[in-house]
């Protein structure tokens, strides 16, 4: 089996990674929960968060062929979820959030925050376009990051405040934006 590690790959595919993930975003959810329950499972919650990235990333094309969509399609829907997500950054507005989660076990953080719908969809639409292995480095590179910022969590926000966590949001929000457009014209005409 030959590799083809691409760093360009990597960059970009970590780049719609952290932004779809968007942990920094997602830091007063983690301080509330930190409030609530008193302590996080750092690690469980980025291990299991990886497990669930790359194990969608392998069996995820095949559950699609299961109920009869192609990969192209889905990174199509996957890059109208991609274009939404990044009208939320951008706007500061909230199309659709779930409720903030009642416990910080690993099933809160690790699956709906971390590892949630748009990320298993950018995960899929990444695999339309890149390598295999270029987008498991990228999900490594995310986990690291998460388990970083889960750990210091406190300490950013007093660093960052809310402006500056605000600032990050709108930067990653056009880049996300810019990638959606990026993925649905390159899927959408293996459609026709």
């Amino acid at each position: 089996m030959e590799l083809h590690f691409n760093i360009k790959e990597i960059a970009t595919a970590s780049m719609v990674l952290f932004a779809v993930i968007d942990i920094l975003g997602s830091i007063p959810i983690i301080i509330g929960l930190r409030n609530k329950v008193g302590h996080i499972h750092s690690e469980k919650a980025s291990i299991v968060a990886a497990i669930i990235m790359v194990a969608f990333l392998f069996v995820g094309e095949e559950i699609l062929k299961l109920i009869g969509i192609d990969v192209n399609s889905f990174a199509v829907a996957g890059a109208f979820i991609i274009f939404f997500l990044a009208i939320e950054m951008i706007l500061g507005i909230s199309l659709y959030r779930d409720d903030a989660p009642e416990s910080a076990s690993i099933v809160p953080i690790a699956f709906p925050l971390i590892a949630g719908a748009g990320t298993m969809t950018s995960i899929l639409s990444l695999r339309a376009e890149y390598y295999v292995e270029n987008i498991i480095v990228a999900i490594i590179i995310n986990i690291i990051f998460v388990y970083l910022v889960l750990k210091s969590s406190k300490k950013i926000e007093k660093a960052l405040g809310k402006t500056g966590l605000s600032v990050i949001r709108k930067v990653f929000g056009v880049i996300l934006l810019a990638i959606a457009v990026k993925l649905f014209t390159s899927n959408i005409n293996q459609l026709f």
